[in-house]
């Protein structure tokens, strides 16, 4: 369908850390171009730290069809931004294509924004190849569905592409193109060893809920065969030595027969892994937690959020707190297996004794594998609580989000009946107790301790918002 002088370009933006995820999404979109002939390469500006000054000698020393950015909202105005002003001015005859989480729900505003080219608005397998045929036919972008853009300053949108619902006709990722070696040694998983290599993986696509802070652009779960992700666990511990694997999944404990199932096909094919999975508390027992550590699970990561029922009633969790409490006992009497709590403050219902509660749990069952720490609600464009603002007159639109939003550990609306500084003060004194509880119990270095509790009192006094989180390594 097409050939080596049809370019594409996807550029991974910096975030700042070291511990960098593999870019998923790319991957798959460049593994099908791939396959259709087009020439595809990987800009890795977060593995490398490059400026937008090298992006701009990239761009001038290389010509493209397509040049893609996925992001997601929270690094818009810190980086997105001004990549698009380098983009734009380097670009020359390509177009400029944003999609991800971060665009897809407000199109419109990220066009005017930017000055992008279009829009992939939700999953973009199928939209990007449809995209480059268009580009390098002259064809019609009205044609091309899962679109929106500009035309003589008037909005279009073109209508949701498909999702792929087999999800084995998705090519492998195109790791290739990739810094593997830098990727497979960024992130450590609990319990693994140093000469170990890890990677992201998925498993699944959606989840069977939708909370009122998520965003999630496809609805519905759609599962890869057991074959096919046996398939690619092989590949990359045979092509690059990986055996310890995050899966990225939103929901990979989705059922215990499917469970079984792969625990078989492990045994089948031999293969002796370690991971990391995500959980909901009402897909959870005793017998899932044994299966899962005889699968080699390390870790389980799962979103309780709240200590209060009224609390995961109105942001729409759809589980209780007795649910919440029964799954941090199982795993922590199963042992073995680190747990990250997950828990979050200032959504709907929140108060002083929700936050009060949040702590005494996390101090109760955390394993300490994290640093963990509470962050409050974002109403992340997109979320039902996003939209929930907007009627209620607390949030005007994206333009008013981001002209707020400065950091995901600050508030963007105090959703409680409180002052913002005594919130500020509460959640100070919360994060202090766990951080300092950490430290302790993992014999930690406290002076380390006391640097992050002190650059989060500089964060939430307004004096510094470049906080990364307890959980990140700085910039080297």
């Amino acid at each position: 369908m097409f050939n080596k002088i049809n370019k594409v370009l996807f550029i991974i933006h910096d975030l700042y850390q070291e511990d960098n995820r593999f870019p998923l999404g790319p991957a798959y979109m460049a593994a099908r171009l791939h396959d259709l002939g087009a020439e595809v390469e990987a800009y890795s500006m977060d593995v490398f730290h490059h400026t937008n000054d090298q992006l701009a000698k990239h761009l001038e020393e290389n010509e493209y069809d397509l040049i893609g950015l996925g992001f997601l909202a929270a690094r818009f105005n810190e980086t997105v931004v001004d990549l698009c002003k380098t983009v734009n001015a380097h670009k020359k005859n390509a177009w400029f294509v944003l999609g991800g989480q971060g665009p897809s729900p407000i199109p419109e505003y990220i066009l005017r924004t930017t000055g992008a080219d279009i829009v992939a608005v939700g999953e973009a397998e199928n939209t990007i190849v449809d995209l480059l045929n268009c580009k390098i036919t002259k064809g019609d972008l009205t044609k091309v569905k899962g679109i929106a853009y500009l035309a003589n300053d008037e909005f279009f949108y073109t209508g949701q592409n498909k999702p792929v619902f087999n999800l084995d006709e998705i090519p492998f990722p195109l790791w290739e193109i990739f810094p593997m070696k830098e990727y497979i040694s960024s992130n450590k998983l609990f319990n693994q060893l140093p000469e170990e290599k890890s990677l992201m993986i998925l498993t699944e696509r959606g989840c069977i809920n939708r909370c009122n802070f998520c965003y999630r652009m496809e609805r519905g779960v759609r599962l890869r065969s057991i074959g096919k992700i046996i398939e690619e666990i092989k590949i990359l511990r045979d092509r690059y030595g990986v055996n310890c694997y995050f899966f990225e999944d939103e929901l990979f404990v989705f059922s215990k027969k499917r469970l079984l199932e792969f625990e078989q096909a492990l045994k089948v094919a031999d293969l002796k892994i370690k991971f990391s999975c995500n959980a909901r508390v009402d897909i959870f027992d005793e017998e899932i937690v044994e299966i899962l550590k005889r699968c080699g699970c390390q870790f389980i990561n799962i979103g309780f959020e709240s200590s209060s029922d009224e609390v995961l009633k109105l942001m729409h969790k759809n589980t209780t707190v007795p649910q919440n409490i029964k799954a941090l006992e199982t795993v922590k009497n199963a042992g073995g297996i680190g747990m990250g709590l997950n828990f979050i403050w200032n959504n709907l219902g929140d108060n002083e004794e929700t936050l009060r509660k949040n702590i005494e749990l996390i101090k109760k069952y955390n394993t300490y594998y994290q640093c963990r720490t509470i962050r409050p609600v974002t109403p992340y464009p997109g979320s039902d609580l996003y939209y929930k603002l907007i009627e209620m007159g607390k949030l005007k639109g994206p333009e008013d989000f981001f002209a707020r939003f400065k950091n995901s550990d600050l508030m963007l609306i105090n959703l409680m009946d409180m002052p913002d500084e005594k919130a500020y003060e509460l959640l100070l004194e919360a994060n202090r107790e766990l951080i300092l509880d950490h430290y302790q119990h993992t014999r930690g270095d406290m002076a380390q301790a006391e640097n992050i509790i002190g650059q989060l009192a500089d964060l939430y006094s307004g004096k510094n918002i470049k906080f990364r989180g307890a959980r990140h390594h700085d910039k080297k």
